[in-house]
């Protein structure tokens, strides 16, 4: 399971710009990096350009699942991870994410912003506490530890039984 991208757009109404964003392609060559980081900023844009205000969806594209929130006010986030990724710990982060942002940041700097115009730090953070959903999200963390005890008691029974 890896995030491989975290972003925060606007998507007004001319069109839809990169506000933040924070990668991960260390698992990529180094020739590929910046072309690898390309495609994921313009998949991004071009994933919110088509969303809705309001909605979120999970697009796939290529080896790659791009889960993208588009709040009312325009404001939205994208994060594309792989096919493994649980979506509900994405969506998770997106609201999170989003939420933070907009506290930090004023709205009159969304429709002019860009990505070295715009102060916020936190989004490398985020992406390298989400590597691991079972750290980050506790609910995950309880779905993890419940089916390690489902495997156990499965154990203790069998052995229970093959004693009988």
């Amino acid at each position: 399971m890896k995030l491989y991208s975290l972003s925060v757009l606007y998507k007004g109404d001319p069109k839809v710009h990169l506000l933040k964003a924070a990668y991960d392609v260390s698992s990529f060559s180094f020739f590929q990096r910046s072309s690898v980081q390309e495609f994921m900023t313009f998949t991004s844009q071009l994933i919110v350009e088509r969303s809705d205000l309001g909605s979120r969806a999970s697009v796939k594209e290529q080896e790659y699942l791009c889960h993208v929130y588009v709040r009312n006010d325009g404001l939205a986030g994208v994060v594309i991870a792989d096919n493994e990724y649980p979506p509900r710990v994405c969506f998770t982060l997106l609201d999170k994410v989003l939420d933070e942002f907009s506290r930090q940041v004023n709205r009159i700097d969304w429709p002019s912003g860009s990505p070295s115009t715009i102060n916020y730090t936190a989004l490398d953070s985020y992406l390298s506490k989400y590597q691991n959903p079972r750290d980050a999200d506790a609910m995950t963390k309880v779905q993890a530890e419940l089916d390690e005890t489902k495997i156990i008691l499965a154990r203790k029974q069998n052995s229970c039984c093959e004693i009988m």
